[in-house]
């Protein structure tokens, strides 16, 4: 069995992929982006925290959060995030992926995936990777050929404030080393 030890840095900056269960193409559509992007807002409402960069694709999303001072319990919002999203997904029609007897058991609905990918950021150097990583992510999956193109990102932000040009990651070839990215959960 996997060993899913997390690690806590009271008001630490972590990156975060979070995937929906058997990668069902959720969020492609718009109705489902919206309802998600609402309850992320009342989470941070709930528990502040920053989301530094986020970036959503059908079947699952990254972000970079940074947490306040002393705390760590980042796993409390995202399992908030999750089951308020999938209550609101269910009814409003949206349909579960299989979830085996066990999972039932445990009351689990598909659509989700159970775990999350986390990785503490260690310093700029990371962060800068991961930041890029995540603005560059629809291109790398083909959704798009210049991150500009993707609307459901933090890049938007992120070039009207001067971080990336509007051309940045256009291309074949990632802007970023993927050799200063480790494994990022997908």
């Amino acid at each position: 069995m996997p060993n899913y030890r997390r690690s806590h840095v009271p008001g630490g900056t972590y990156f975060f992929t979070v995937k929906t269960e058997l990668n069902a193409p959720i969020f492609s559509n718009n109705d489902h982006v919206v309802q998600l992007g609402s309850i992320i807002r009342e989470a941070v409402t709930r528990w502040p925290f920053e989301i530094n960069a986020i970036v959503l694709l059908p079947d699952h999303l990254h972000a970079i959060w940074t947490l306040p001072p002393g705390d760590d319990d980042y796993s409390k919002r995202w399992g908030w995030i999750k089951k308020e999203f999938t209550k609101v997904y269910l009814a409003n029609g949206g349909q579960e992926q299989f979830t085996s007897v066990s999972k039932k058991r445990n009351r689990r609905r598909g659509v989700w995936q159970r775990k999350f990918w986390e990785h503490t950021i260690e310093d700029e150097n990371d962060y800068e990777a991961h930041f890029d990583y995540i603005h560059w992510n629809p291109v790398k999956h083909g959704y798009v050929k210049c991150p500009s193109h993707w609307s459901h990102s933090s890049f938007h932000k992120w070039g009207a404030k001067g971080v990336y040009p509007k051309n940045w990651g256009c291309g074949e070839q990632s802007p970023i080393s993927m050799k200063s990215i480790k494994d990022v959960g997908e």
